[in-house]
């Protein structure tokens, strides 16, 4: 095993025994090493050096390790290039190395350090930051091309078979949930395709009365029907030689559905009241949320018109299938909400990233986004637990695997837990204790009791 020159890393310990000894093993495998003998000088050459890997005490007088782990998770992209972090420490419980790695350590060491054990994890650390700089990368690149943002292996396998499809004049068809952005993708289909400076024409099939749907959609002539005071173009006349997006496409009637079936099948149509046929080369995308493949066992789809329209089928994953892309979405909102209101940009808890990223998110990305915004408008500088609807702290209650308190007795795992219950409490009522104590359904007195018996305070956050 040996490492790079080019991969940095800080050792932040205040014992200078240790940091001396990890230099000693880490510079005899070619690594460039780095120390601090504090957190806060620690954060500050984070802050100046491109840093690859941080090795982080968690015991140390002045700023601890997680206060310091917690700043360098919430600085993410703006400390330079994220570093990978493992924290060191010799007096941890079960729930602090928990702790550590829901604010984004790689790893937890437990003193005395063991060489091997060092070597292993740091190579670990920095192989594994290697795959997520590069998936960054070609996320960024993706988005930023789409418009779209996401970095989860189904949105870039999405980002793919866009960049396939999108060359290609090829009837596409986008199902998925409402609010998944189906729409976007539509419009990232077009915006990258060789028609991106002719017209993109929108259709919400749903929202067009279904005796109007025909008028819109091919247009009618003068004084073919009560109201039809002046002849009017449709909309496929108006997406000639560009791209015409049927959204809602399930929600159309089958006479109107026919109709579009002619087009597709000639690329002629007749305007209502007319007789003359109109030639229009127009590529269709099309999307739904309903399944069509039942509908047209039912009878309600037609069956030719489905197949004509599935050429190149696109399934847009729900939220919840994606749910690491929620952060960056959130960031993402945020900075652009802060820019339309003309707020400060406001900075988020990684606590209350983790709350949005554990919701189910029943209208996908719609729903997420309006969650953002109202949060933005009712938050202070910093969006905290607080923020948050009462109801999302009560349906998220963290997650842990019972096989890493195996070594503790009934006694001790009940007590860690009541701990951890009260101190979730605290932080989601700011550390109101009347407020707490009423969720807790407990007399003041006695929370005061336990936060003092388990020596909780904010520091302890």
């Amino acid at each position: 095993m040996s490492g790079n020159q080019d991969e940095t890393i800080l050792i932040i310990d205040d014992e200078k025994n240790i940091r001396n000894a990890l230099r000693l093993v880490l510079e005899g495998e070619n690594y460039r090493v780095i120390d601090a003998d504090c957190a806060e000088r620690g954060l500050e050459i984070l802050a100046s050096q491109r840093i690859s890997l941080v090795l982080l005490d968690l015991k140390m007088p002045g700023m601890g390790g997680m206060e310091a782990l917690k700043i360098i998770s919430e600085h993410n992209g703006t400390v330079r290039q994220m570093p990978s972090v493992v924290v060191i420490s010799g007096q941890a419980t079960t729930t602090q190395a928990m702790e550590t790695v829901r604010y984004g350590a790689f790893d937890f060491l437990e003193k005395p350090l063991d060489r091997s054990r060092i070597l292993v994890t740091v190579q670990n650390a920095l192989d594994h930051r290697t795959l997520l700089t590069e998936r960054d990368s070609l996320a960024a690149k993706l988005a930023e091309q789409y418009e779209m943002i996401g970095k989860s292996t189904v949105m870039l396998d999405l980002f793919r078979q866009i960049e396939k499809i999108a060359p290609t004049h090829g009837r596409v068809l986008i199902t998925g949930e409402s609010g998944t952005g189906k729409e976007l993708v539509a419009r990232a289909i077009h915006k990258t395709s060789s028609l991106s400076g002719k017209p993109f024409i929108k259709v919400n099939c749903a929202a067009i009365p279904p005796e109007l749907i025909e008028s819109e959609l091919f247009g009618h002539e003068k004084g073919s029907f009560t109201g039809a005071i002046n002849k009017k173009s449709g909309l496929f006349e108006q997406a000639n030689h560009g791209t015409i997006f049927l959204d809602e496409i399930g929600d159309m009637s089958q006479n109107a559905q026919a109709k579009v079936l002619r087009v597709l099948q000639s690329g002629e149509f007749v305007r209502v009241g007319g007789e003359k046929s109109i030639v229009v080369e127009v590529r269709v995308i099309a999307a739904t949320n309903r399944d069509l493949e039942a509908m047209v066992r039912e009878g309600t789809f037609r069956e030719d018109l489905y197949f004509r329209l599935s050429v190149l089928p696109l399934v847009i994953p729900p939220l919840r299938d994606r749910s690491e892309d929620i952060p960056c979405l959130v960031q993402g909102f945020v900075k652009g909400f802060c820019e339309t209101y003309g707020f400060r940009e406001k900075s988020i808890d990684p606590k209350v990233l983790e709350i949005l990223s554990q919701h189910k998110w029943p209208g996908n990305i719609r729903e997420l986004k309006n969650q953002v915004e109202r949060m933005v408008i009712l938050s202070s500088d910093h969006i905290g637990v607080k923020d948050l609807p009462t109801n999302y702290m009560e349906t998220h209650l963290p997650e842990f695997e019972l096989k890493a308190f195996s070594h503790l007795s009934l006694k001790q795992f009940r007590n860690e837990m009541e701990k951890e219950f009260i101190l979730m409490k605290l932080k989601q009522y700011d550390w109101n204790i009347t407020k707490a104590a009423e969720s807790l359904q407990v007399e003041r007195t006695n929370l005061h009791k336990k936060v003092k018996s388990y020596n909780l305070s904010r520091d302890t956050e």
